[in-house]
């Protein structure tokens, strides 16, 4: 098999959320904030992003189990078991979240961000402008 190139992480999320229970379950139910602080080699490629923009942001989820394939949506026990490419649920064989944040400041290599429901230290893959 011919080797595929890895996959690098831009950076890492600093926030106040340091569980899965603290979270809360979509990123549309929360106003918290944090910071994403991008690694310096990559700080030239945050030109272009200003304060009251929505990013799109892409996390490596490194705490979610990798082996769950059905989830009570929401968590709700009350609910039917789904597959987990039906729901949010960070529990996936590749755990990666994609956030809609809102950019509520620039400091060289950091962004504030609102909008999170990411745990603290999740590292970063990519952050994209939304578009439209």
């Amino acid at each position: 098999m011919e080797k595929l190139p890895e996959l690098q992480i831009i950076g890492v999320l600093h926030g106040d959320i340091s569980s899965h229970e603290d979270a809360p379950k979509n990123y549309t139910e929360s106003e918290r904030i944090g910071s994403l602080a991008i690694f310096p080699e990559f700080k030239e490629a945050l030109d272009g992003i200003v304060a009251g923009q929505t990013i799109v942001v892409l996390f490596w989820l490194h705490q979610a189990a990798r082996d769950i394939l059905k989830v009570h949506p929401r968590g709700d026990m009350s609910k039917k078991l789904r597959g987990v490419f039906a729901t949010r649920s960070p529990s996936r064989p590749n755990p990666i979240a994609i956030s809609e944040l809102t950019v509520i400041a620039i400091q060289g290599n950091r962004l504030e961000v609102s909008g999170l429901d990411i745990l603290d230290g999740t590292p970063i893959v990519d952050i994209k402008k939304k578009i439209g």
